[in-house]
């Protein structure tokens, strides 16, 4: 059994998610969690799967662009050094083993491939700000870079934009491709606190305790930018005013659907797709 699919019997973990764990005949059903792991090799190992399967994924949905748009996920032993996809390889094609180990000077530890320099200026700088969170993603989406042109905050009208209430923040400051170390630190300090960031003129970043859950934060919020555009267009062709979810509705929700925990279960159906789908030909 793959470690996503580690299961805890536990009504606590449960509720945290919002499922419902009993069965007619009283049985306690069994719901996902982050594995536990014996040795930090194996959570190393978990991770670079996970991260692989990531880029897999964000293929699928056209957030591939070139050689840009990257995810990083902190390494689990050596806790300064992260894990990251070389410059030139297309997210479709990228395995466990193609993936490089970059320590805090830009060096590439594990791997023989140059790493994308925007990509260091920023996760290098988010991880060394963020210790609490171990993985950022950033691509070039088109609803993402759609919705950054207006340097606004995403409106709170849809459930699941309140995933992202009082937790994204924008980057106003747009200076090009990201080169600098100290724009790196700028971004950093935008995000504050946040899951994500939206980088005016540029695209969106998301951040999380997992790879997993930032991923699933950067498909939803691509997702919630479309949403946002097309209504936005409806209301100024149609006139219809938007109704929005108030601030303690907004608050409450999030607590519901924007968690770690569920950040992370999230994910794993689409894991669990691309592992089908392709035969775990990612975890070479």
């Amino acid at each position: 059994m793959s470690p996503s699919a580690t299961v805890l019997d536990s009504s606590k973990a449960n509720a945290t998610v919002g499922a419902l764990g009993t069965s007619a005949s009283g049985k306690k059903l069994k719901i996902r969690k982050y594995p536990e792991f014996e040795t930090l090799e194996g959570e190393r190992q978990y991770r670079k799967q996970h991260l692989a399967a990531a880029f897999r994924i964000f293929a699928d949905r056209g957030f591939d662009e070139g050689v840009a748009g990257h995810i990083s996920v902190r390494d689990p032993i050596l806790t300064d050094h992260f894990w990251l996809n070389p410059l030139s390889q297309h997210f479709a094609t990228i395995t466990v083993s193609d993936l490089e180990l970059v320590n805090e000077e830009g060096q590439v530890v594990i791997g023989d491939e140059p790493i994308n320099a925007a990509a260091f200026a920023i996760h290098s700088e988010i991880h060394k700000a963020r210790p609490d969170i171990h993985a950022a993603c950033h691509a070039h989406s088109v609803a993402g870079k759609a919705w950054s042109v207006f340097g606004k905050p995403l409106d709170m009208m849809t459930q699941d934009a309140c995933r992202f209430y009082k937790s994204h923040a924008v980057y106003d400051n747009f200076g090009g491709v990201v080169l600098d170390r100290e724009e790196g630190k700028n971004i950093a300090q935008a995000l504050g606190n946040g899951k994500a960031v939206i980088l005016q003129n540029h695209g969106l970043l998301t951040v999380g305790h997992s790879v997993d859950e930032a991923a699933f934060w950067f498909i939803s919020m691509d997702k919630t930018c479309q949403a946002q555009l097309l209504v936005d267009a409806a209301a100024s062709g149609s006139g219809h005013k938007k109704i929005m979810i108030s601030e303690e509705e907004a608050a409450f929700t999030a607590e519901q659907v924007g968690s770690p925990e569920k950040g992370w279960l999230a994910f794993q159906g689409y894991y669990d797709e691309i592992m089908l789908r392709t035969n775990g030909h990612f975890l070479q």
